[in-house]
């Protein structure tokens, strides 16, 4: 499965370049936050690609959420098997009415909710996050330092990928991809990322091995409700 991962800034070379070839093999357009609600709109109603999204520090999608766009926001999405984490938002650094900011004990709270979905589904296969994990490509002032508790969700479940943006390239120090202790590959998706996973890197849709959650699966499979 072909993903394009996009954070932070918009680029002219999808954007301002439309190109359908450049798209060619993509199964999934994924957003780790920080761009226009227009940027992704223009994406999925061009390529028809399904875009999923978690929400940076800066976006504001409770005035203009992206149109044909699904959040996933502390769900696990599931798409056609590959089970997607979203934990958006950044440290908290100022007071104001940004709903995407957390302190470390919030975003916390919010990972010990998804790792209790995850026991119901038998792990899940990526991250998508804004911020980073503390320690792995953040910066040591507190808007763009990362979340220790990431670290404890990826030691726990130890997925193969977590994805993020947040730190951009112009910050020096940047490095696109960096292997984590629990084996997880982190890649910092600024600009845009090409993520070719291997069939065999995550099971089947229908068959992770948690049996209720497996029956449910099959039920939307023969209903034709789809994958999330």
């Amino acid at each position: 499965m072909k993903l394009l991962v996009l954070a932070d800034e918009e680029r002219s070379y999808y954007w301002d370049y439309f190109d359908p070839k450049k798209f060619e093999g993509i199964d999934l357009i994924l957003s780790a936050g920080d761009l226009k609600a227009e940027y992704l709109e223009f994406l999925v109603t061009l390529t028809g690609i399904p875009v999923l999204y978690v929400c940076g520090n800066h976006d504001d999608y409770t005035r203009r959420a992206p149109e044909g766009c699904t959040c996933i926001e502390d769900k696990i999405y599931n798409f056609f098997g590959l089970r997607i984490v979203g934990l958006g938002g950044s440290m908290r650094y100022k007071d104001g009415e940004n709903d995407n900011m957390y302190t470390e004990q919030d975003m916390r709270r919010r990972c010990h909710r998804m790792s209790l979905l995850a026991s119901m589904k038998n792990g899940f296969d990526i991250l998508l996050t804004h911020a980073p994990c503390r320690g792995y490509g953040d910066l040591d002032d507190l808007p763009h330092r990362g979340f220790e508790c990431f670290n404890d969700l990826l030691d726990k479940w130890k997925p193969p990928y977590m994805l993020h943006g947040h730190v951009h390239k112009a910050y020096g120090h940047f490095q696109s991809e960096r292997q984590h202790p629990s084996g997880t590959l982190l890649i910092n998706a600024c600009g845009s990322y090409i993520l070719d996973i291997p069939d065999q890197a995550f099971p089947d849709y229908g068959h992770t091995g948690a049996r209720i959650y497996d029956l449910y699966t099959h039920f939307k499979i023969k209903t034709g409700r789809g994958c999330k």
